[in-house]
């Protein structure tokens, strides 16, 4: 495997499949010695939640909870 000109590298997809790499996940370098390793990123907020938090208040239906459920499952 190369490195980019950007300094970018491409996980395989076995390996991002095997340690839950997903897109978005926050990872860091760690150097020890010679070394360095890749690890998840240790944070207070899954991607769940970002993705909630981001779109929070951006919808701009104006119905009730009640009247969507209705609609999306019938009467």
């Amino acid at each position: 495997m190369k490195i980019t000109t950007k300094g970018q590298v491409t996980i395989p997809q076995e390996i991002r499949e095997k340690f839950g790499f997903l897109p978005y996940t926050e990872v860091e370098f760690i150097v020890e010695d010679d070394k360095v390793r890749l690890v998840k990123k240790k944070t207070d907020h899954s991607f769940g939640k970002k993705v909630v938090d981001h779109l929070r208040g951006r919808g701009s239906v104006e119905m009730s909870t009640d009247e969507i459920m209705s609609l999306t499952r019938g009467d």
